[in-house]
């Protein structure tokens, strides 16, 4: 996931921020996000949280989650 989510990074630099976040080094933003399962992906938009994935993903499911959220 990572190689996967570095491209998606350099991919949407325009449209997003990206931040990895260590479940172990930061359980207190685990816990704010309600991270039970990793990976998780929270999509996070005016300081709300507005959609996850949870799990290993394909680049074809972010982007359309992206695209639903953020926008062509």
């Amino acid at each position: 996931m990572e190689s996967l989510i570095a491209h998606l990074t350099r991919k949407e630099r325009e449209r997003l921020s990206v931040a990895c976040i260590d479940v172990d080094a930061k359980p207190e933003l685990a816990e704010q996000f309600r991270v039970e399962v990793v990976p998780t992906l929270v999509l996070v938009k005016e300081k709300r949280t507005v959609a996850r994935l949870e799990g290993r993903v394909s680049a074809p499911k972010i982007e359309r989650l992206i695209e639903q959220y953020v926008g062509p």
